[in-house]
């Protein structure tokens, strides 16, 4: 809230108060009688009456409240901007894989890390929207239902790790709990974003039965395949230590697309970090959180308030000048 003047052209007459004060000057001056004496002295006895010292106050008073009546005249408002913000959030399913295969290091410093990595970057990016996390591999569950609290969420994305469930890759049934978890949501938009390196060789859900369902509930998924063409160096625990060996790079590509293109997701392809990075920043320019602004202006007229003082100064130099004073000019 802040002050504004609706005429400030009105503050020109501001400049009329000197004008007045030097006329007040040269008027007393001329109507201030004069006696010629040898001394002065005889009168250095006599102090001046409360009366004579408070003689020009009338004046004072006038221009005082001449002042008031110019800022009332340039009508002072103040100005009260309200603004609306409507957020259009958009619910996502993060759903990762975390089956032993993650730990290739195609990816550095593997695919897991680097896929918690960028979601982490992804979700701040996200402030808007809830977002929940899924992860499978032999089979699926829930790790963190959909939710505004992200630090919550990245605390539970940065605890996951490959192995933790039953080994194996069943997209199917991770893609349905996803699905689970966001086909009753109220937002305008439902994404699943699904990440894995492998093909689906477990679960008791054919992933297409998955996509149709999620198609029926309007919700998009994006799909990745996580994972460089050709081979890649997974470690094996021998017992003289870590030893690599490099194995074939398997992702069910067609069944990714088909997929995405059900539900009119889109399918990627991760073969290294900044292709991974590039993904999720390509995911979020697609999928913008919706914002409607909408700006209020108000003005209240405070030149009332000024007018009153103005007013009140005014009958207090008149009372001061003919009652106190007893002047007449």
């Amino acid at each position: 809230m802040n002050y504004h003047f609706a005429n400030p052209e009105y503050f020109y007459l501001l400049l009329l108060i000197p004008i007045f004060i030097l006329i007040y000057i040269l008027r007393r001056k001329k109507l201030k009688p004069s006696l010629n004496v040898s001394s002065t002295e005889i009168y250095s006895e006599f102090k001046p009456s409360i009366r004579q010292r408070l003689r020009h106050f009338w004046f004072i008073l006038r221009c005082l409240s001449l002042v008031f009546f110019i800022i009332a005249l340039a009508r002072p408002q103040t100005i009260s901007h309200t603004q609306n913000v409507t957020t259009e959030g958009i619910d996502i399913v993060l759903a990762i894989d975390v089956s032993t295969s993650m730990l290739a290091e195609d990816l550095k410093p593997n695919r897991i890390e680097a896929a918690k990595k960028t979601a982490l970057d992804f979700i701040d990016k996200r402030p808007n929207d809830r977002i929940g996390l899924v992860i499978f591999s032999g089979e699926s569950f829930t790790q963190c239902p959909i939710t505004i609290d992200h630090d919550i969420l990245k605390n539970l994305l940065s605890s996951i790790s490959s192995g933790m469930i039953e080994d194996g890759t069943a997209i199917g049934n991770g893609l349905a709990t996803a699905v689970s978890r966001i086909k009753d949501s109220k937002a305008k938009s439902k994404v699943i974003i699904l990440l894995t390196d492998g093909v689906n060789n477990m679960g008791s859900i054919a992933p297409i039965t998955a996509a149709e369902i999620a198609k029926s509930f309007g919700i998009k998924i994006y799909t990745i395949g996580v994972g460089t063409i050709g081979k890649a160096p997974y470690p094996i625990k021998t017992p003289f230590g870590i030893q690599y060996r490099n194995v074939d790079v398997e992702i069910d590509e067609p069944l990714m697309q088909r997929i995405s293109n059900l539900t009119s997701g889109k399918y990627f392809r991760a073969t290294n970090n900044k292709a991974l990075e590039r993904i999720y920043e390509e995911i979020d320019q697609l999928e913008k959180t919706k914002t409607d602004i909408i700006s209020y202006k108000s003005h209240k007229e405070e030149y009332f308030i000024f007018a009153l003082i103005g007013f009140i100064i005014l009958i207090t130099e008149l009372l001061f000048r003919y009652i106190f004073i007893k002047t007449i000019p």
